[in-house]
């Protein structure tokens, strides 16, 4: 490995693939030990595989829905 790395770096990986496997923000929070959910949403990045959730999510709620 070539990149500085720290514990803080472990947390901000490890916050990301919570959310990707859909845990629930507020519980990647309590697990973090953060009183506010702005400090969480720090440790959370968006990647594409999380984007790509979301986007089939929102496809299936709005199925049917007319335009």
């Amino acid at each position: 490995m070539h990149k500085p790395a720290s514990v803080h770096t472990l947390r901000h990986c490890w916050a990301s693939h919570l959310l990707e496997a859909g845990v629930n923000l507020r519980l990647i929070q309590v697990w973090l030990g953060h009183t506010s959910p702005t400090t969480t949403a720090i440790y959370t990045h968006l990647t594409q595989k999380a984007e790509q959730l979301a986007s089939v999510a929102l496809d299936q709620l709005t199925a049917g829905m007319p335009c």
